[in-house]
């Protein structure tokens, strides 16, 4: 079957994480088919993240799709708008990524979780192409920062003590630990040790960022590179591959992040592994609060929280979670 395959495109039209969680499949699929060309589509917005990719030949978007034929299809997003987008293309065979959505659902609006063991999306994306025999590298997320990016983060970040990034954002409101948390537990760790922090995020997260800022305290301020909105996505993927560890919620620049290997400590409200979207194949500790009946209260997160309490995030207590980072800090010294 191997030989038939020449040309492959893959479709994965957002969003940020989603699209980091293909790129082991990617990967895999060039060396299972290591004659195949491959070409990659997404949405313009997204597309910088693939920049550098060796395993692609050519990287289109939605809006500039390509006009060429292929032997095989694989829709890593199988939606609506990616089947349209199939449709227009020539194409002799489409494999798609079999969702589990109604599962989500279930769980999200009756507590009741038939989702089974856990299973990561990536390697729910491989399952589509059960049919050709694609197996798992053991490797993990990738991506390719330019000599650029490399030398901006090295002037954005400095050396010569523990470097901590910061992901406060997530599209969501439920996804995001407050604000005024994130800077208690940066206060509890400058108090404790000599470190470095970054706060990462899209322009989006820029008054989340700013919030935190205006609660740290003012001695530790000097040592807060503020980036949020001010970084291209390979700019921050460089600057996480320069971190010694990652403080993040529920949100794409946790899977950038585990692109490098590093060591993720992670904040769920809403998220619940047993959706699929764990850090793949990096150390990482997980901040939840077990028990809760609300929770999740969405497969995909809300604008609010719907009680009113917002406990699955105010209840992971600041003390806690500084406590962890520094134990794993002090676990790194010579």
């Amino acid at each position: 079957m191997n030989a038939r395959v020449e040309k492959i495109l893959m479709v994965r039209l957002s969003s940020i994480g989603d699209i980091v969680l293909t790129t082991p499949v990617l990967r895999e699929v060039a060396v299972f088919f290591p004659d195949a060309v491959i070409d990659y589509c997404t949405k313009p917005a997204f597309r910088s993240l693939l920049d550098g990719n060796p395993h692609i030949r050519a990287l289109h978007t939605i809006d500039d799709p390509p006009s060429e034929r292929y032997d095989l299809v694989i829709d890593l997003q199988n939606n609506i708008r990616s089947a349209r987008l199939i449709r227009s293309i020539d194409h002799e065979r489409v494999v798609k990524y079999r969702k589990s959505t109604w599962k989500k659902l279930l769980l999200a609006r009756t507590g009741m979780d038939i989702t089974g063991p856990y299973r990561s999306v990536v390697d729910r994306y491989r399952g589509s192409l059960d049919g050709f025999g694609v197996k798992a590298d053991g490797k993990g997320c990738e991506l390719f920062p330019s000599d650029a990016d490399r030398i901006f983060a090295e002037s954005a970040t400095g050396a010569g003590v523990p470097l901590l990034a910061v992901c406060p954002g997530a599209k969501h409101f439920t996804k995001r630990y407050p604000a005024e948390k994130f800077a208690s537990i940066l206060a509890l760790l400058f108090r404790a040790m000599p470190l470095k922090v970054v706060i990462l995020g899209g322009k989006e997260d820029s008054d989340t960022a700013a919030g935190i800022m205006a609660a740290l305290p003012p001695e530790f301020r000097p040592y807060v590179a503020d980036l949020a909105g001010k970084t291209t996505f390979l700019q921050s993927a460089a600057v996480l591959g320069r971190s010694d560890a990652v403080l993040t919620n529920d949100t794409g620049l946790m899977h950038i992040a585990s692109a490098f290997g590093k060591k993720i400590f992670l904040l769920f409200g809403s998220s619940v592994p047993a959706f699929g979207f764990l850090p793949y194949r990096v150390p990482f500790e997980l901040f939840e609060v077990r028990g809760l009946r609300c929770r999740p209260c969405s497969h995909i997160g809300r604008s609010s929280c719907r009680k009113g309490h917002f406990r699955c995030m105010n209840d992971l207590k600041e003390g806690w979670i500084a406590a962890s980072i520094l134990k794993y800090f002090n676990r790194r010294e010579p």
